[in-house]
């Protein structure tokens, strides 16, 4: 199937008892057992859930892979990935990193004793040198947030094929739409199912999907033992929004694209982050890897003034100010107060990411709108 039939078919099928053919949201704690042991598959809802199967199911076959597993929120994922880990593990991921992701792990983890190296991964030849014989797991955010750096995912398959290491890849702003990371040697793919993936800023979730049985086991356990699981009120939501995903992921690009061209071409913004731009670092891997280049843009005004950036952030009618992305609607951030204040300041300014930095989400609006209120705010 191609991905928009995907979208609407794959992993889902019509209620075998009603015939209903959107999943029915299967509200119950637990599940009537003809003699001990003897059920239909279902026990309790912690550990299954019928709504939960479905979305699950198709959640695997978008990404192409085998085996998907939600959880109560994009961090609850996270976390999951995490207990794979002993301590003195270590772990490389980027040191342009959602902020929710570096708090988890420098703040709960590496209390555990699990160490954390945090890099430029641009240069694949300069990560493989912080690989050590305690080294289990690379962490890969494609583009990153914010400042929209493309990583090699094949390059760092091979790096962990050679190296015997897991390579997980967070794909919540490209989504299966734009890149399927399992086909180019991720282990395990997660999102925050509560951005693009459910669409309508109306739901709070993660997952993983795997193609390795055993991995899967070893997560569907600590899944169930951890008990960070969502309610099939949310699994149906997300369900719901995957059948538009191929509708408004095009739409959210084709918008970023009219929305980055025009604050690149203004006279008071310095920098633009979009990863379509030729000028762009690693704009060639983007164009090898993904299929266009989404709908997350992040600028810069001249003269770094946190003033300015405030007024823009305040002046703005169609984008709202407000944490979260991937919705049908606008958004707009700053990231130093917003999604990565638990990053310290000098590790963000290290990485590039400046104290007057914004980034938009760019939403499904018509275009032309959009960029007048750019204008109006920008001045």
């Amino acid at each position: 199937m191609r991905f928009g039939t995907k979208a609407i078919h794959a992993g889902v099928e019509p209620d075998p008892s009603t015939g209903a053919i959107m999943t029915p949201i299967y509200q119950t704690s637990t599940y009537v057992q003809r003699s001990p042991g003897d059920h239909k598959g279902y026990e309790y809802s912690r550990t299954h859930n019928p709504t939960r199967t479905q979305l699950q199911n198709a959640l695997a076959a978008l990404e192409n892979g085998k085996h998907g597993l939600c959880f109560s929120s994009g961090m609850a994922a996270e976390d999951a990935i995490m207990k794979l880990l002993k301590p003195g593990d270590e772990v490389i991921s980027t040191n342009d990193l959602y902020g929710g992701s570096y708090r988890l792990f420098t703040k709960i983890f590496q209390n555990y004793g699990i160490k954390f190296h945090f890099t430029n991964m641009g240069n694949v030849a300069n990560v493989e040198k912080l690989v050590n014989e305690n080294t289990r797991m690379i962490w890969v955010e494609t583009p990153t947030n914010p400042l929209l750096n493309i990583i090699d995912i094949k390059a760092y398959g091979e790096l962990c094929k050679k190296h015997n290491l897991l390579l997980v890849a967070d794909n919540t702003f490209a989504t299966p739409y734009l890149q399927t990371p399992l086909d180019m040697g991720a282990d395990i793919v997660m999102h925050s199912l509560t951005k693009y993936m459910g669409g309508h800023s109306d739901v709070v979730m993660g997952a993983i999907v795997v193609k390795d049985d055993d991995l899967h086991q070893q997560l569907a356990f600590i899944q169930n033992a951890s008990g960070a699981t969502p309610g099939p009120q949310d699994c149906f939501l997300v369900l719901r929004g995957l059948k538009t995903l191929h509708l408004r992921m095009e739409r959210h690009c084709q918008n970023g694209r009219q929305v980055a061209e025009y604050l690149k071409n203004h006279p008071k913004v310095n920098k633009v982050y979009w990863p379509g731009f030729t000028e762009h670092p690693n704009h060639e891997v983007a164009q090898k890897q993904m299929r266009d280049f989404g709908g997350m843009v992040s600028f810069e005004l001249k003269g770094d003034n946190l003033d300015d950036a405030t007024r823009v952030l305040e002046n703005f009618k169609l984008f709202a100010l407000a944490e979260s992305l991937g919705g049908v609607e606008s958004l707009c951030g700053h990231p130093a107060s917003m999604t990565h204040a638990s990053i310290p300041r000098e590790e963000r300014i290290k990485g590039g990411l400046s104290d007057t930095l914004i980034r938009l989400s760019v939403g499904v609006e018509d275009a032309e709108d959009l960029i007048a209120d750019l204008e109006q705010a920008i001045g």
